[in-house]
């Protein structure tokens, strides 16, 4: 039996740093290339997604302002330099130059110049520390422009150009190399689920040859939050399903996406296939993590050439549809409740009701956030932004609008269905010494099961 979670693979205790350092001496610019091979590698890959899709929607922005009020870092600063499409610019003046209708005589009078590498490095710190790609000003667009999607193209350039802030680069870097960016390996996590299976006396199955079901896990939950991996075990046995981790594919946050790392991203999400098509299971649960649902969900197909043989649920979609069909039974819970709508879960994946339905069936009284649903704020910490120290104050300052939103619920209890989420809301609790606590969804329904 392994001792103590936090001792085996410590975490720091203050800030949500997950076992990422601040740099004595930061490193936001990989390699030792010079600055004209650095914008000539934006150009390429800004180039390679100048297609229809990207083009219509850069040609149809009219500058109305309504994305600004729609980003919590705007409403928080009243900095014009974080209007989302703003934040656009330098890949839009790339597109207007380089590719558009009229790039020849953008040109010809230079009307759009050059992007430099200065500029690139200027806009570093606007799409990577602050977006979080949550799509809420996506949403409010008139013209329907999908801006965070926008960001992620963008991103792909600034990552090929190797100006990508020091602390996402490492975790990426690291996830590629090791397979885990935080160093939840397969030895790691075995070691983890030995002590787990052990400890709460739960079958956890790994490594089947055969299973109907298999099952990702994000790193947080691995190393932070492994209560996680219990949850899921339990409610998976309560069913009687045959499911299994497989240690050849089982780590679902995909820091290849959030670094705009293409070909990381695919490495990530084609071991989670791969496991899956090896053991033949005709069913994919994702963790309780934001950005592992929009990597698999809305992008594993096309990583994988075709549609995928199995179907890909959130595990609050998977619990909601085994409450409604009658499988899974929960006692009630007498509580009031508020939920954090995770954005790449609901607003960006479209899952909004599913929880609500898991609420519903255990009984509580929801208190919804207001905004909530489609609209609700995004916690801050997603994109990859958690994991950058440089952009903590500003963080801080857009997790008081969540702060504001969970006490004027009045809820006793604050529940989300994503890792990345509760450890934001577990980071802004002790920076401001919030009288809050974030709590799982899973965790809560795996608690209350029926005998």
């Amino acid at each position: 039996m392994i001792a103590d979670i936090d001792t085996l693979h410590p975490l720091e205790t203050e800030g949500a740093r997950l076992g990422i350092k601040n740099p004595a001496q930061r490193y936001d610019r990989q390699g030792e290339r010079n600055d004209q091979d650095r914008m000539e590698a934006a150009m390429r890959a800004f180039a390679h997604d100048f297609g229809a899709t990207t083009a219509v929607y850069l040609e149809s922005c009219i500058h109305c302002g309504m994305c600004a009020e729609a980003c919590q870092y705007y409403v928080q600063t009243d900095d014009p330099r974080y209007t989302p499409v703003r934040k656009l610019e330098p890949f839009k003046q790339a597109y207007k130059r380089e590719a558009g209708p009229f790039a020849f005589f953008y040109r010809l009078f230079n009307l759009k110049h050059r992007v430099t590498v200065d500029e690139l490095q200027e806009w570093q710190e606007l799409i990577y520390d602050s977006c979080t790609m949550c799509g809420r000003c996506s949403l409010i667009c008139p013209m329907g422009i999908d801006i965070a999607r926008l960001v992620g193209q963008a991103r792909h350039g600034m990552f090929q150009a190797g100006l990508v802030p020091h602390e996402l680069w490492a975790v990426a870097e690291r996830a590629e190399r090791e397979g885990s960016p935080l160093g939840a390996t397969p030895k790691v996590f075995k070691e983890r689920i030995d002590w787990l299976s052990d400890e709460y006396d739960v079958q956890i199955q790994v490594d089947l040859d055969s299973a109907d079901i298999l099952v990702s896990m994000s790193s947080i939950e691995i190393m932070k939050y492994p209560q996680a991996i219990v949850a899921t075990a339990k409610v998976l046995n309560a069913l009687g399903e045959k499911w299994t981790i497989r240690l050849d594919g089982y780590e679902a946050t995909n820091f290849g996406m959030l670094s705009g790392n293409a070909q990381w991203q695919k490495d990530l999400s084609m071991k989670i296939i791969n496991a899956a098509v090896k053991c033949g299971a005709k069913m994919l649960i994702l963790p309780e993590c934001g950005h592992a649902y929009g990597a698999m969900r809305w992008d594993g197909a096309n990583i994988y050439g075709k549609p995928l043989p199995f179907e890909v649920l959130h595990v609050s979609e998977f619990l909601a549809r085994n409450l409604r069909n009658g499988r899974l039974k929960v006692k009630q819970v007498p509580k009031s409740v508020t939920f954090h709508d995770p954005c790449q879960i609901a607003r960006r994946g479209g899952a909004t009701q599913a929880p609500r339905e898991v609420l519903a069936k255990l009984g509580v009284d929801l208190h919804e956030m207001s905004p909530g649903g489609d609209l609700n704020w995004c916690c801050g910490g997603g994109g990859g932004v958690v994991t950058i120290h440089r952009a903590d104050e500003l963080r801080y300052k857009v997790f008081q609008i969540k702060m504001k939103q969970v006490d004027e619920s009045g809820a006793e209890m604050l529940l989300m269905s994503c890792s990345n989420c509760r450890q934001t809301f577990d980071d802004g609790q002790a920076h401001f010494k919030w009288d809050k606590t974030a709590h799982s969804l899973l965790e809560l329904v795996a608690d209350n099961l029926a005998r």
